[in-house]
């Protein structure tokens, strides 16, 4: 079964693993070594946006941290389909910051856990979130 990363969940892994939840760290590991972690293309949008913004610094060039997630964990790299896109602008969502919504309409649709840290994404509707 696939497991969909949210953001900044791929930014601690690769920055500062030691804020990941035991239960989030521990579905990492064994999904890494499944092959089954993902995430959605939108996030490197959002790494890169954090990146240029100096709100995080990467250890090396931006676009080789990302490649290095990517292969690290094994990602596969989930793009927005017409399922999504509607179901990102249901009033289900308790916000309005377009990658959380589209990052969790995609593990609905697709009928997967989520791993986030994000309270307002916990609790939706069809949506298992894996953290603590």
């Amino acid at each position: 079964m696939q497991i969909i990363c949210d953001t900044h969940v791929l930014v601690f892994w690769g920055l500062e693993p030691g804020r990941l939840a035991l239960r989030a760290l521990e579905t990492m590991q064994r999904g890494r070594s499944a092959g089954s972690l993902a995430c959605l293309d939108i996030s490197f949008w959002e790494l890169a946006m954090l990146f240029a913004r100096g709100r995080l610094i990467p250890p090396v060039a931006p676009v080789e941290f990302m490649q290095t997630l990517v292969q690290d964990l094994q990602l596969t790299v989930l793009s927005i389909t017409p399922e999504i896109a509607v179901i990102s602008q249901s009033n289900i969502f308790p916000h309005k910051d377009p990658a959380d919504r589209l990052i969790a309409a995609t593990a609905i649709a697709n009928r997967v856990p989520l791993i986030t840290a994000d309270d307002k994404l916990h609790g939706l509707p069809g949506l298992t979130v894996i953290w603590d």
